[in-house]
């Protein structure tokens, strides 16, 4: 019995201990089970667990940086402060970035980008409402939900 098989086992035999109590160790384990085709030696249930909490991360990910983007772009295009435009400006090639990264990664989180863009753009516009209650905001999304367009365009000039 290797030291990690030990540790997952316990002195008890109780399998999953290792998971609760070292979950990078877990996960090495895990990793190399999975490469020695150890399947029967998997901790299944909390793989299944972890692969869940992956996805459901990215698309986390693609919610909150759409957000930020959406909530950015609209202070650049309509609250228009010299002062804070660079830093919005800033904020705004950092948010498209992540996300571009984020799709390139994973191309079919583009959908999910769409599900989730009129939530998005409504959490961006009230919190702008709220920062800046003398701007006059959009109701609605004005310029292009393409994501390709989204994460590129120069809306302001």
């Amino acid at each position: 019995m290797t030291e990690t098989q030990f540790a997952i086992e316990g002195e008890n035999g109780a399998k999953g201990s290792l998971y609760s109590s070292d979950q990078y160790l877990w996960l090495e384990d895990t990793l190399a089970r999975l490469k020695a085709r150890d399947f029967n030696g998997l901790d299944v249930q909390h793989l299944i667990e972890e692969i869940k909490i992956l996805a459901g991360r990215d698309r986390a990910e693609i919610e909150s940086r759409l957000g930020i983007l959406l909530a950015h772009l609209l202070k650049r295009l309509y609250a228009n402060s010299t002062y804070d435009n660079r830093g919005w400006e800033v904020t705004i090639r950092e948010q498209r970035r992540q996300l571009r990264i984020a799709l390139k990664q994973s191309p079919s989180l583009k959908r999910y980008f769409a599900e989730v863009f009129d939530e998005a753009w409504q959490d961006a516009l009230a919190e702008v409402r709220e920062d800046y209650p003398n701007v006059q905001f959009p109701d609605s999304w004005q310029l292009s939900r393409d994501n390709d367009v989204l994460l590129t365009e120069k809306f302001w000039e």
